[in-house]
Order: C-alpha cells, then structure tokens, then sequence
C-alpha cells in the first residue's frame, strides 16, 4: 500500500501556525488558572524596588557620588529591576515545561497528529508574553514611586522595548531547556535560579566600577549587565558604548543556544 503523499509546505505552514496557536492558548489558559507562581515571582522585583528605594536609596546614591537623593538612584535602579523581572518570570517557565514532561501530557502531544515544535513554541510565545506584562506591571509601579524618562525619544522607546523582548525570548529558550532536562517541578525551579541570581551580580544596584577588582569581569561581561546599560542609556541618556552590540550578542547566542538545546532534548523523548 503506497503511503499518502506529504503535505504541501504551505499546508505544513498553516498547521504549525495553528497548533502553535493552540499550544499558546493552553498555555495562556494554565497561566491565568494557576497565577500564583506568576505573582510570586513579580512580588520580588517589586518588593526589592521598594526596598532600595525607600530604604537605601538615600545611601546608595551618596555612596555612587550623587547629589540628587533618591530619586537618582531610582532612575539609576529601574532599568536593573526591569530586568531582574524578566530572570524571575522565565523560571516559572521552566517549572511549567517540567511539569508538562512529568504529569505525562508531552507523551500524549506525541501520540497526536500535531506539529511538535508547537508544543515549545507555545511555551516561548507565552513566556515572553508573561514577561512583558510583568515589566509593563513592575515599570507601573516605578513610574507610580516617581521613575521618569523624559529625555527618550519615541524611537529610543522602541528599542528600549525591543531589547526587553530579545532579552525575554532568549531567555526563555534557556529555561525551556532547563524544563526539558529537570526531573520535576522543583528541580527545574533550582535550575533555573541563576536567571534570577545573575541580574544581582550585575550593575542592577550599583556601578561595576564601585565593585572589587576581583569581582568587576564577571559583572561586566556577563549577559545582564550589557542590556541593563543599554536600557538606561535608551531611558536615560547615559553612554552606551560597546554594551549595545554586546547585549544583543547575548541575547541572539543564548536564543540559539536554547533554542536547538530544547529541540533536541525534545525530539529525543523520555529516556
């Protein structure tokens, strides 16, 4: 018996686009039944910007050699949280596709007639859209203390915005990654940790140059503190310098990375 010839590219095409579609509606769907890891995570962006604030704000910005109090170093601050926000939303993502993998709905997708990638694809595209809600939320709450970015131009809005969804894409990728090779739920959590741990070791809280010696590369050249830098020269109007190519370098190599680290791990199934 002769096998039934293969679908035409643009018949695959519409069945990706579709299935994709669906799998980020589940995904949506599942996010909005369950949002207590989602305000979990958004609480901690938000409580450690209030708490440096309104805390340390005076003292940190005398110790950085500001004049200005704290509303210097809110504007020094956001950009950091803003970030820091994104590393703290990817990790529910990572505890989501672990629990995908270990209550048994994967092994299901793939007895099913369905587009494979869509599965992942749906978690990506939800991911980042989880993110940038979480930032829209968290740059509410700064705008609302008394953040403002009055010298950016709408063009500088715009890449400000396009770098925060980069950096949320690629991301994401890494965490998918970290769902697919942890064992349960709790593990992909501990995994994916350092996504929340680097933006403290960057300039999220204070200059590179304030640091020790021994301290300043790893915070330099690690992925967070090149996009924190270009965020606020975007928002802020301080240099950029080499951080702009630096942290979309960051980002494009960490997409890829995750990316074809998540498809293998996925097209090889359960072992």
């Amino acid at each position: 018996m002769s096998t039934p010839p293969a679908p035409a590219r643009p018949a695959r095409f519409s069945l990706a686009v579709r299935d994709s579609s669906t799998m980020l509606r589940r995904n949506l769907l599942h996010a909005r039944r369950y949002p207590s890891m989602t305000l979990q995570l958004l609480l901690t962006p938000v409580m450690l910007l209030l708490l440096f604030v309104y805390i340390f704000g005076d003292t940190m910005s005398a110790g950085m050699g500001s004049g200005e109090g704290r509303s210097a170093y809110l504007a020094y601050l956001v950009p950091g949280i803003l970030m820091l926000t994104i590393g703290g939303t990817t990790i529910g993502t990572a505890v989501s596709v672990a629990m995908d993998m270990t209550e048994g709905i994967i092994a299901r997708f793939r007895t099913m007639a369905i587009h494979r990638p869509s599965v992942l694809v749906g978690h990506v595209v939800g991911s980042v859209l989880q993110c940038v809600l979480s930032v829209v939320l968290v740059g509410a709450v700064a705008v609302a203390i008394g953040f403002r970015s009055t010298d950016a131009t709408a063009l500088e809005w715009l890449a400000a915005f396009g770098l925060l969804a980069l950096v949320s894409l690629s991301l994401t990728w890494i965490a998918v990654g970290m769902g697919l090779v942890s064992p349960n739920a709790e593990a992909a959590s501990n995994n994916a940790m350092p996504l929340m741990v680097l933006p403290l070791l960057s300039s999220a809280f204070v200059p590179v140059d304030a640091m020790p010696g021994w301290f300043r590369p790893i915070a330099e050249y690690q992925p967070f503190t090149p996009a924190i830098e270009t965020l606020r020269g975007l928002l802020l109007g301080t240099g950029i310098g080499h951080n702009g190519w630096l942290a979309v370098a960051w980002c494009v190599g960490l997409a890829v990375l995750g990316y074809f680290w998540s498809t293998s791990k996925f097209d090889a199934g359960p072992k």
